[in-house]
């Protein structure tokens, strides 16, 4: 769906990416993880085309973005793309109703159609007797769910997450955790997330990990073999006084040496 490659990034004399390299599969929860001033964010916004690169390029279903002109990739990005931010950026002047059905009428549907879809979205998310509130009469979970049904108006292909549960407590970020994972179930919705919380990562079918501008590889599985060591084989607890009288050819392991001349 989305391929990122050779993404650099700075911002004056500070390299925020550098050389980033990955890809975004359809129907998958990617969490992208690691400590602040690692790049989580820019790299999400430069994925999401709200920021632009100095370097490399960003493909969507093989699409480049990069080079696009304004007008033409934020129809593309309004069209394909939503957006769940940390501190939910809904308009305090209008309803939930009215911020969710924004980015349809902005893409020309029309005014009835928009609004129907938004409260449909808003029934569906357990907000429908709060569509007509503003943003200052909902809590902190609404608020977020709002935004969560304004990210899907328009059925995008990919929704982007920045903190989306960071501003929350926890009985609201496990129902935020619990819609992403319902929305990847029933409809193969295609989330990509930045997030600090440890919880709202273990969702996920892939986690990225960042640290100084950089992916790091994922981590290696060893796996050990277990080995049945015979009666004869196995190895026997000497004493080291007993090894000092026996000398170190009754020791098992090939790494000892002379143990008995040490102990005298």
């Amino acid at each position: 769906m989305i391929e990122i490659k050779n993404i650099y990034k700075s911002f004056g004399n500070l390299e925020v990416l550098k050389d980033i390299s990955l890809s975004i599969e359809k129907g998958e929860i990617v969490a992208i993880v690691g400590p602040s001033g690692a790049g989580k964010t820019t790299l999400l916004q430069i994925a999401g085309t709200l920021e632009k690169p100095d370097r490399g390029s960003v493909l969507f279903n093989g699409i480049e973005l990069i080079g696009m002109k304004d007008k033409k990739l934020s129809a593309f990005r309004n069209k394909n793309m939503g957006f769940v931010f940390q501190f939910h950026q809904l308009l305090p002047e209008f309803t939930a109703q009215e911020n969710v059905a924004l980015p349809a009428l902005i893409a020309g549907t029309s005014k009835k159609k928009a609004m129907n879809k938004a409260a449909e979205l808003l029934t569906q998310l357990g907000l429908g007797e709060r569509m007509n509130h503003k943003p200052a009469a909902m809590s902190g979970g609404e608020r977020q769910r709002t935004a969560i049904a304004r990210a899907l108006i328009n059925d995008p292909e990919i929704i982007f997450a920045d903190e989306p549960t960071g501003s929350l407590d926890s009985a609201n970020r496990h129902e935020i955790q619990d819609i992403f994972v319902d929305l990847r179930d029933r409809f193969g919705q295609t989330v990509v997330m930045v997030t600090h919380d440890s919880s709202l990562a273990a969702i996920a079918d892939r986690i990225i990990e960042m640290a100084d501008g950089k992916v790091l590889p994922p981590a290696i599985e060893v796996e050990f073999e277990t080995v049945d060591v015979s009666e004869e084989e196995s190895f026997s607890i000497v004493d080291p006084l007993d090894a000092g009288r026996y000398g170190s050819e009754n020791l098992v392991g090939d790494s000892i040496e002379e143990v008995g001349q040490s102990v005298d």
